[in-house]
């Protein structure tokens, strides 16, 4: 659908109001903010709503990221980083062996470990319960932030209980929160055409749900860039959006770029600098209900990552140490940043760089 105003400056105006007096912004409102050409108002906007969120504080944390498998049942068409089983480079790591990594790589700042990985058939849901209860025995002072509301649906199926059940057994071996991916856009007609041959969009959302009513504060990822249209992105933030009415459980959402397969892949096969900061805007304005939009470096680079804080970003991730799945399908950027390079960052957009737990309780503020 496309929006044909003679007075785009008049529809412009109109939005600016309803920003400014705190009125939610509907799926017409985000399409016309996609389609038009003003990014310095849409950023304007956008600055405005994060500055009487956050002030001038944008949030990292010191993270580490962890990989227990890359074997995987699902076919997503954009991923680079699943293995079949038995396929050249296909690892699945006892808990013993991700400890032995943690070992090697970890520091004494480091709070929050984040896991993702492959829906592996070949092992019982049990191995993923006991590598978080393994890992929270040995760094008990370390928030296990792991598996999305995907996984989360294939570990029920895995195991034949219930997603509550799943998620309550998780939360006793010391999960603390779930991660935002799984989500990619959530829309049937994509995930169909996608071969996201994972939990459908209603089921994620309900894994959400049922984890918030568990007491976990969760994220949200929406991975733009490749066949989704416009208004499925826009609906996507609609659907978080009302969950959060009804929960209040999220605590940041992720706009991921979506990465070719290719390291080498030419930059028509990337989203655009205008796009990714046009996403970002458009997310803190649609998502009222959320206190944070993160930057993903990973994804856009350190220097887009800088501009989002000027268009309604307020976190920039963090350390990370070794990302491994935006890498695996042509990521450009580091795979990960220290503590002084984040704080570095953020100070030169003129922001104040906190530093945050999981929760985004502040730890240090570096005025």
């Amino acid at each position: 659908m496309t929006i044909i105003l003679d007075r785009p400056e008049r529809k412009m105006q109109e939005i600016r109001e309803k920003v400014a007096a705190g009125e939610r912004l509907s799926i017409e409102d985000g399409l016309f903010l996609y389609q038009s050409d003003d990014l310095l108002s849409l950023g304007q906007m956008a600055n405005s709503v994060n500055m009487k969120k956050n002030g001038k504080k944008v949030y990292f944390i010191e993270n580490m990221t962890l990989y227990f498998t890359n074997v995987c049942e699902a076919t997503c068409a954009f991923c680079g980083f699943k293995r079949n089983p038995g396929e050249e480079g296909a690892y699945t790591l006892s808990p013993d062996e991700v400890i032995d990594f943690v070992e090697k790589h970890i520091h004494d700042g480091v709070r929050e470990f984040h896991i993702t990985g492959g829906h592996n058939p070949t092992v019982p849901f049990d191995y993923y319960v006991d590598a978080i209860r393994a890992l929270k025995k040995q760094y008990p002072q370390v928030t296990i932030k792991a598996y999305t509301g995907a996984e989360i649906e294939f570990f029920s199926r895995l195991s034949g209980l219930s997603i509550r059940e799943v998620l309550s057994r998780l939360k006793d071996a010391g999960l603390g929160s779930l991660t935002g991916g799984g989500a990619e856009i959530l829309s049937e007609r994509y995930r169909k055409k996608m071969s996201v041959n994972k939990a459908t969009t209603v089921q994620w959302l309900d894994v959400h749900r049922q984890a918030h009513q568990l007491g976990f504060r969760t994220h949200a990822t929406m991975l733009y860039g490749s066949i989704e249209t416009l208004e499925e992105r826009l609906q996507h933030m609609v659907y978080l959006r009302e969950l959060q009415d009804e929960t209040n459980g999220f605590m940041v959402f992720i706009p991921l770029a979506v990465q070719p397969k290719s390291i080498n892949a030419s930059i028509k096969r990337r989203t655009s600098a205008y796009e990714d900061m046009r996403t970002i805007a458009i997310s803190r304005l649609m998502l009222d209900n959320f206190q944070h939009i993160k930057a993903y470096f990973i994804n856009i680079g350190t220097q887009l990552t800088q501009m989002a804080l000027t268009f309604g970003a307020s976190d920039v991730h963090g350390t990370l140490v070794k990302e491994r799945i935006s890498h695996s399908a042509g990521a450009l950027s580091q795979e990960g940043l220290t503590r002084d390079e984040l704080i570095w960052l953020v100070k030169g957009a003129d922001r104040i760089p906190v530093e945050r737990d999981t929760f985004y309780n502040e730890i240090n503020v570096y005025g």
